[in-house]
């Protein structure tokens, strides 16, 4: 029961995963709030009409964006300044959906579609050379929110495949050794 409700409040939420509501991700969001450990009114990127969303399903009273959580705008996406781009690989690493291309000591790009607005890049960078710009579209769709969600999980699975194999690694090294 409670997994089913996790699931559709997560399903309301535009999977940014920008943590701008205070948990990690959008999946943890729609726990706590089906857990009642937190409030409807968390997710700045989804705005009124996600909160409008959680207060009817959840059949409670709609309310404001909690201003601690930020503020309602525009939807944006992440552009690189290509020309100030030193290959870091700090903002790949900090994209939670895999939008930003590029190798190391080589120019990075984001992938305009891809990119949820989540701006967990920008204090990556230590060049300052990415900036939020207003998207073209600023609706998000629930087949872009789906596909955003995808490439989180698949980017959190890829994470827990090489942590596996670099521990396998590191163990045939230390048997070796010994």
């Amino acid at each position: 029961m409670l997994k089913d409700l996790i699931e559709e409040i997560n399903e309301i939420l535009p999977q940014t995963q920008c943590t701008r509501c205070g948990y990690p991700n959008c999946n943890e969001y729609a726990t706590a709030v089906a857990q009642n450990t937190a409030d409807i009114n968390q997710c700045p990127p989804g705005g009124d009409l996600v909160i409008k969303q959680l207060a009817t399903l959840l059949n409670k009273s709609v309310k404001a964006l909690n201003p601690e959580n930020g503020s309602i705008k525009p939807r944006q996406i992440a552009i690189i300044k290509e020309e100030d781009c030193i290959g870091c690989t700090l903002c790949i690493k900090a994209c939670p959906v895999d939008a930003i291309v590029g190798a190391n000591k080589m120019m990075h790009t984001v992938i305009e579609d891809y990119c949820t607005g989540c701006d967990l890049c920008l204090p990556a960078c230590p060049v300052d050379c990415i900036i939020m710009v207003d998207a073209v579209d600023d609706n998000w769709s629930k087949a872009q929110a789906q596909a955003a969600k995808q490439r989180f999980d698949n980017r959190n699975l890829r994470k827990q495949i090489e942590l596996k194999e670099r521990e396998a690694r590191l163990k045939r090294i230390r048997e070796n050794k010994n």
